[in-house]
């Protein structure tokens, strides 16, 4: 068992990301390799669930391109986020904002807290 410690610390990034939670619209910086050219792209969308804990957790973003729902989910200490940007603080009442899936336009919108 210690082994596996010792590799996930040595794996581990010590990146100090701001403190979000879920209904949070954030600008995630994810590196991105295509053949051997990197390059950097923004993902910016609210953050419908967070789940782990320690060094697994990992947080799903969904946004909206082109009227087509897009999530995805992105591990915490991941080494590709380059740094995480929170843009909008938002006021919900739950954990897990799955129910977004089913709505569209002014519907899905979600109050800012403040902060």
């Amino acid at each position: 068992m210690d082994l596996i410690k010792i590799a996930e610390e040595a794996f581990a990034t010590k990146h100090s990301h701001p403190s979000f939670r879920s209904g949070d619209t954030i600008t995630v910086s994810y590196r991105i390799k295509e053949g051997n050219k990197e390059r950097i792209q923004q993902y910016r969308g609210v953050v419908i669930s967070i789940t782990g804990h320690g060094d697994k957790k990992r947080f799903t973003v969904r946004k909206m391109s082109d009227n087509i729902g897009v999530e995805r989910i992105f591990p915490l200490e991941s080494p590709f986020i380059e740094k995480i940007v929170v843009n909008k603080y938002g006021k919900v009442r739950r954990a897990k904002l799955y129910y977004l899936r089913k709505l569209t336009g002014k519907k899905a919108r979600i109050k800012e807290r403040r902060v």
